[in-house]
């Protein structure tokens, strides 16, 4: 029953009439797989850009060809963008994993002409401030789907999840992200054997993305979920990969999935996330039963 709700949504995506939800789902599974099976290899010394390797690696392997944008690896401090100033120092660095050590793995592969982009969130063994973060976050999942479905708009939304991680006692870590985005739409990308990338972005993946901005211009919205002008407005329909990223004094800890937003007006259908089975969301489930 839920699976044909989702495949009658899927068909009210004005944006896209043709979504596919399975392929979508199929490629952010592939990326967490990903992320869980890199965390579980990560060892004392292990420098960010062979994190960023590893993942690049794992994905090839089992088909991906394309980007949204290349792996990120940030350890330590660097997983609450501390003193970030420009967009090169988001790139992988030759900083080492320590214990302890905090660590953020950020992916947005292409998969069959579906796109991604994920962030998981982790630390080298114990690290009860990170443990805390992420438990807070589940609170900003709440408040995003219930503000969607209220047709609030993109703006308003992210001023109430910045309110909520400043009542909790953080910084907001995604004002740091170009734009200061929390979120941004993704869609489906045409396949090809090999596709270039440029600054680290899959470059038909930026087109698609510009060509939303220019158009989005023009109707009056944005593809691009930031506390700018340009996003008052409710979201539009389609697929956005929501990151609300938190930090406290060094430390950082973000989730990024998809949320699906439709133009149905019946509230449950009108967004939902697209999988309620993730690390972060089975992580809650766990720490709520125990």
């Amino acid at each position: 029953m839920a699976g044909d709700t989702r495949q009658r949504t899927a068909r009210r995506l004005s944006a896209r009439p043709d979504a596919d939800l399975a392929g979508f789902r199929e490629v952010q599974r592939l990326s967490y797989e990903c992320a869980e099976a890199v965390a579980a290899q990560l060892r004392p010394g292990v420098t960010e850009r062979e994190a960023a390797r590893m993942q690049r690696e794992w994905l090839r392997e089992r088909g991906v060809r394309d980007w949204f944008h290349l792996p990120f690896a940030w350890f330590g401090d660097r997983t609450a963008f501390a003193n970030f100033r420009i967009p090169l120092q988001f790139f992988p660095t030759n900083r080492k994993l320590e214990p302890g050590m905090p660590f953020i793995l950020d992916m947005a592969p292409v998969y069959k002409g579906y796109s991604a982009d994920i962030g998981y969130s982790g630390s080298l063994g114990l690290n009860p401030v990170q443990d805390r973060l992420m438990a807070d976050l589940q609170a900003h999942r709440v408040l995003i789907l219930e503000q969607v479905r209220e047709g609030r708009s993109l703006r308003e939304i992210y001023e109430n999840v910045e309110r909520l991680m400043t009542r909790q006692g953080y910084a907001n870590r995604h004002r740091a992200y170009p734009f200061g985005v929390i979120a941004h739409k993704i869609d489906r990308v045409k396949e090809r054997r090999w596709s270039p990338t440029a600054f680290g972005f899959g470059t038909q993946s930026l087109k698609g993305l510009a060509s939303d901005v220019l158009h989005g211009h023009r109707e009056g919205w944005s593809p691009l979920w930031s506390p700018y002008h340009f996003s008052d407005h409710p979201p539009q329909p389609g697929l956005w990969a929501v990151e609300p990223h938190l930090g406290f004094r060094g430390t950082g800890a973000k989730f990024e999935e998809i949320l699906v937003v439709t133009d149905s007006r019946d509230p449950e259908e009108s967004a939902f996330w697209l999988d309620d089975d993730l690390p972060h969301v089975r992580r809650w489930a766990e720490e709520k039963a125990a």
